[in-house]
């Protein structure tokens, strides 16, 4: 009787699932993320679709001649900014400081730099 009982309980394991997915006829697509987003990601997107890729100034500036009267112009929307100077080209460190609206600063390899102001995204 016992082996009776351990079979219905084997036989009751080894039953199969079947799953069936429903299949949609037409096809379901998001949405434009334009019309979804809100605040500063809908400012930079419609930046994006204007054409500037680089509407916070993120990316990598390549330093001009940086001398005393033509300084590396930095965008900011502030009166201020952090900036870091990669001095020699292989150099694995960078070198950090402020600037301010109006005070050109030079770095300490010679660059000079001059916060410009750029209207914000």
């Amino acid at each position: 009787m016992a082996s009776l009982c351990g079979r219905i309980a084997v036989s009751a394991a080894r039953r199969q699932v079947l799953c069936s997915s429903y299949r949609y006829s037409s096809k379901v697509t998001m949405g434009d993320p334009i019309e979804h987003a809100t605040g500063l990601e809908k400012r930079e997107l419609l930046a994006k679709v204007a054409g500037n890729d680089n509407p916070f100034d993120l990316k990598v500036i390549k330093r001009g001649p940086g001398s005393k009267s033509q300084p590396n112009e930095i965008p900011s929307a502030f009166d201020s900014r952090l900036v870091g100077c990669i001095c020699e080209e292989e150099s694995t460190s960078i070198n950090w400081m402020w600037l301010h609206k109006g005070e050109p600063k030079r770095c300490e390899c010679g660059h000079w730099f001059n916060l410009v102001h750029k209207a914000p995204v």
